[in-house]
């Protein structure tokens, strides 16, 4: 098949040592049509071996590959970017849907589920708790459940979510959080898109922060756009990394103000049952633990526990430097949470110690990577994967 080459692509390590990385490059000095085929990539520094890339459409296109392996700081690895004919895409991550839920899953094992249905709350429990769009259940690729929804303690509790707890909007307080206030709620609005590719798979939707304290009829506050990205970062598929993005818009010529407040938004997650104190572990990227970490600043956090029968899994939150208040403050409920259970809630909260106020015609963007893994996890891992997401390897494109 004919090959037409593009361009050279360089990849920078820079000042970090990287290990099978996600790196990205816009498309824009090339202006080659959709229709011509699809963009390959080969390593020119390996021999020209094949890599598999993504294509991201947006206002600017953005190729997406994985740079496998490790690649020391300071040094650079050289790809050739063509364009040929059409040819088979491999998808180790699939995504499969019914008219409830959406659930990322590779061969094996189901990554996580995201439920776009309204789930109600346990027979006997008032029906105000019910909620839609929240990721519920996240597994290990051990398949160790990690998430829980609807707790007796906290039924307003689902998986992993964000919403925003102390609010005033259009003069009214507004708790989009504690579902049994009755002031308001998060709910699904629709997809925007679903896509599955060699690179990563994953998912963009709205969902819409009602006002149920409206006159009249609820209104919408708070448009948010929530992406969700699974890559395929390895063949053996033993860690998962995720993408959690939020983008937040006003829904209405009002602001919003988002007062300052030890929990609300960000990305909040509720750990299952069998984690407590006798074996959760925090540690996050500035030496702190379970005694310590609340209400302190980091770039990343490491949360995990057992189940029944032993077997430890975690994952490590990471938080995105352009994200708002970074190092991004935490909520993490102490060891003697739950009349001493010690059950575990954690969310990087970027309004704990300072307000916040959405204004119409901007978007807001809060960014977060997730490290799922079995076992145990060490520091220097979390730190190198954290650098990954927070500085990612530089490419220079040179056009043919």
């Amino acid at each position: 098949a004919d090959e037409l080459k593009l361009a050279t692509l360089i990849v920078n390590a820079g000042d970090f040592d990287r290990q099978d990385t996600p790196v990205s490059i816009p498309l824009d000095q090339i202006s080659v049509n959709q229709d011509h085929g699809l963009f390959r990539l080969y390593e020119k520094s390996a021999g020209r071996v094949e890599v598999a890339c993504q294509l991201e459409m947006g206002q600017v296109r953005r190729l997406w590959w994985i740079m496998r392996g490790a690649t020391a700081s300071g040094t650079s690895r050289t790809f050739e970017l063509t364009i040929g004919d059409t040819f088979q895409v491999v998808t180790p991550i699939k995504i499969s849907m019914d008219e409830n839920k959406l659930i990322l899953l590779t061969e094996k094992q189901k990554i996580l589920q995201y439920n776009h249905g309204t789930v109600y709350p346990p027979a006997g429990v008032d029906d105000i708790y019910k909620r839609s769009g929240f990721i519920h259940p996240l597994w290990s690729p051990g398949g160790e459940l990690l998430t829980r929804i609807q707790p007796p303690d906290h039924y307003h509790h689902y998986g992993i979510w964000g919403p925003w707890t102390r609010t005033i909007f259009e003069g009214r307080d507004v708790d989009f959080w504690n579902l049994a206030s009755g002031q308001g709620t998060v709910r699904f609005a629709g997809y925007v898109s679903v896509v599955e590719g060699p690179v990563y798979a994953g998912f963009r939707v709205r969902q819409e922060h009602v006002d149920f304290t409206a006159r009249g009829a609820d209104k919408v506050a708070l448009n948010e756009l929530l992406e969700v990205r699974a890559w395929n970062i390895n063949e053996a598929q033993d860690v998962w990394l995720l993408d959690y993005a939020t983008t937040l818009n006003c829904a209405s010529s009002s602001p919003i103000d988002l007062d300052a407040y030890r929990y609300g938004g960000g990305i909040g997650f509720r750990a299952v049952e069998s984690w407590t104190n006798e074996n959760v572990r925090v540690l996050t990227s500035a030496g702190k633990t379970r005694v310590d970490a609340d209400g302190s600043r980091a770039f990343w956090c490491d949360v995990s526990g057992a189940n029944g029968g032993g077997a430890r899994a975690g994952i490590v939150f990471m938080s995105h430097p352009t994200n708002r208040d970074h190092p991004e403050p935490m909520r993490v409920w102490p060891e003697d949470a739950n009349g001493g259970r010690g059950d575990l809630f954690f969310e990087f909260c970027p309004i704990r110690h300072n307000s916040w106020r959405l204004n119409p015609g901007q978007d807001y963007m809060l960014k977060y990577r997730l490290l799922v893994y079995d076992g145990e996890m060490d520091v220097k891992t979390a730190e190198r994967i954290w650098r990954d997401f927070a500085y990612p390897p530089r490419v220079e494109l040179k056009a043919e």
